[in-house]
């Protein structure tokens, strides 16, 4: 039994340890990225070529004063940004890097996301009412209302992928795409799931809540220090995340893109890795390139063009998937 739990807890910290240096490196990726498109530098002074900025970054936020407002519910205040880094880890036990290579194969893996996810927006929503702040409060609300607008539409995504396989366990997804990844057949879906990624992380051009020119800084307005630093790590780890899940439901997971012998003795995490970084580019380009909608423009297209349409989608892929009697089994 105790060596049952040990074996559990070193594939946690296996886990957890390499995914917080990859979101610590993955802010300093973006402002690489994003001062390039611009034609600027990036952080190029603390360390060589910078490499150090992110630790220099954690370490200000660490020795920075926590500062509580005096009307605040400091009980929620404190929980807030807790409850949100917690939920962008525990999601991951779920995620397949590799054949084999996860914590919890569950059968209803894809079930378990769709649950975590679906509790991110608590965090959120109490941050901004615990603050006793009106703008904090409204960017709760933003934020609340453009997750749970967006979230209809991925999981009638997530549905569509569900019928072609006939499995919710994320394995058994990826391995349904050994000779067509999902991306093929169903590309309109991937580029609505990739868009609502956008809006459910709260990224651009969809950070409505962090509108600074209207709501100085959201939700997190009222927090500094290692309360600021927790939201901002579970942004980014849900970033990592959202690009995860789009490998898996779409690129192939780790399969090779082509059946080369070569390409194919490259290990699976590998080629998981590099399509999760390939997503996470696309993130950050979008960032730098488009500039932030309206927010009644971001209901707009979530509700009226979004929602319709990958119900249409679901229609039609289930009634080719009856007309063809190809239920349970790849596209």
């Amino acid at each position: 039994m105790f060596i049952e739990v040990l074996i559990i807890l070193s594939k946690i910290l296996g886990l957890v340890l390499p995914l917080l240096i990859a979101v610590a490196f993955l802010t300093l990726a973006e402002r690489k990225i994003i001062a390039a498109i611009q034609q600027r530098k990036g952080p190029n002074a603390v360390g060589f070529l910078g490499l150090l900025q992110p630790f220099a970054d954690g370490l200000k936020l660490l020795l920075k004063e926590t500062i509580l407002p005096s009307h605040a519910n400091t009980a929620i205040f404190l929980f807030a940004p807790i409850l949100t880094f917690m939920l962008s880890l525990v999601a991951w036990a779920v995620i397949p890097f590799d054949e084999g290579m996860v914590i919890a194969d569950l059968n209803i893996g894809l079930l378990y996301i769709l649950a975590i996810s679906s509790l991110g927006v608590y965090g959120i929503i109490t941050s901004g009412w615990s603050s006793n702040s009106k703008y904090a409060f409204l960017g709760g609300l933003r934020s609340a209302a453009q997750m749970v607008s967006y979230e209809v539409s991925i999981g009638l995504i997530i549905i569509t992928v569900l019928l072609c396989v006939g499995s919710l366990n994320l394995t058994q997804i990826v391995l349904a795409q050994e000779h067509v990844w999902f991306c093929v057949p169903l590309f309109p879906l991937f580029i609505l799931f990739f868009i609502s990624s956008l809006a459910e992380t709260n990224r651009s051009p969809f950070d409505l809540p962090e509108a600074e020119a209207e709501l100085v800084a959201g939700y997190n307005v009222e927090y500094s220090a290692m309360g600021f630093a927790l939201f901002f790590l579970g942004e980014y780890a849900n970033m990592i995340l959202m690009s995860s899940m789009s490998t898996i439901l779409f690129l192939g997971g780790w399969l090779s893109p082509f059946n080369i012998p070569l390409l194919i003795s490259i290990p699976g995490s590998v080629w998981f890795a590099i399509k999760v970084m390939f997503m996470l580019f696309v993130f950050v380009w979008v960032r730098a390139t488009l500039p932030r909608y309206r927010y009644d423009q971001l209901m707009r297209l979530g509700w009226k063009i979004f929602l319709p349409f990958s119900l249409g989608w679901l229609i039609f892929v289930a009634g080719i998937l009856v007309t063809f009697d190809w239920f349970a089994g790849c596209i």
